[in-house]
Order: structure tokens, then C-alpha cells, then sequence
């Protein structure tokens, strides 16, 4: 496996793109998230890594990774089918824009689909911090970043 360099900067068109959907879970797919896991894992070491999206690292895929409860989980095809009206504004940090911090609205509960790593579908519901990071993966697959929220 490998640690893989993070894309940083505003100016990197990846990081604006909307991402392609996984076809299906492959062993290619497997060995990404393994190495998404390890980078994740290695800037843990200089800050608060609680989760790593693919074009972070150069792919154009729609996965991503979250810490939930100290463990990581790989998501696959990540989508929101609900969301809280509920909302609060806290102070956000991203790994492809070091030492930026940008308040940032999230909804308080949300409910996703997505594919786990044996490529069988998932539905599953988080709040507070958990709904939090998830928000900002799956902006990040849908190109946004936190400046967009200034």
C-alpha cells in the first residue's frame, strides 16, 4: 500500500470537479481506499484527519473515507436521501486546504446510501459531528470546498 500525496490549493481542477461513479467495488477500488487509508492515517499525525475524499488524492471516483467512532469507514457511491432542517454552524478545516478555517452550516442529521467494501448497498443514518464529516466528503465529490461557504 502506499501514502499517497494530498492535492492542496484552490486552483486545482480536480478538486472542482463532480466525480464518476464507481462501477462496482474491483480489487483496484480495494487498494485505493487501502491507500486513502494510509494517507489518512499519515496526516492524522500533523492535525485532525477525520476523513479523506478520492479527488484529495487525485481520483476522480466517487469514495470517500470517514473516522466514525475511531474506525475507519470506506464509502462507496455516497449519496444524501435526507437531510434535518436543523442546522448548525461550526468552524471547518480541510486536509487540501491547510491552516483554512471556514465556519460552515451542516445539517444536524442525515440518512445515506452507499456501497460498502463487499459491494452490497448500505443505508444508515448519523448526527452532530458524524453528520458533519460526512457533509464535507461528499462535497467534496461534488466539487465543492469550505471557501464555497464564505
Amino acid at each position: 500500500m502506499a501514502i499517497l500525496p494530498i492535492i492542496t490549493g484552490t486552483d486545482k481542477a480536480i478538486l472542482r470537479q463532480k466525480t464518476a461513479p464507481v462501477s462496482r467495488v474491483t480489487k483496484e477500488i480495494l487498494k485505493l481506499l487501502k491507500d486513502m487509508e494510509e494517507t489518512m492515517e499519515d496526516a492524522q499525525g500533523s492535525g485532525n484527519a477525520l476523513g479523506i475524499a478520492a479527488p484529495q488524492i487525485g481520483q476522480s471516483l466517487r469514495a470517500c473515507l470517514v473516522r466514525i467512532d475511531d474506525k475507519i469507514l470506506p464509502l462507496v457511491n455516497p449519496q444524501i436521501t435526507w437531510k434535518s432542517n436543523e442546522q448548525d454552524i461550526m468552524e471547518e478545516g480541510c486536509l487540501s486546504l491547510p491552516d483554512i478555517y471556514v465556519p460552515v452550516p451542516r445539517a444536524l442529521q442525515i440518512n445515506i446510501t452507499y456501497t460498502d467494501t463487499k459491494g452490497k448497498p448500505q443505508e444508515r443514518g448519523f448526527e452532530h459531528l458524524y453528520a458533519r464529516i460526512i457533509q464535507h466528503e461528499l462535497d467534496h465529490l461534488d466539487g465543492i470546498i469550505i471557501l464555497d461557504y464564505i
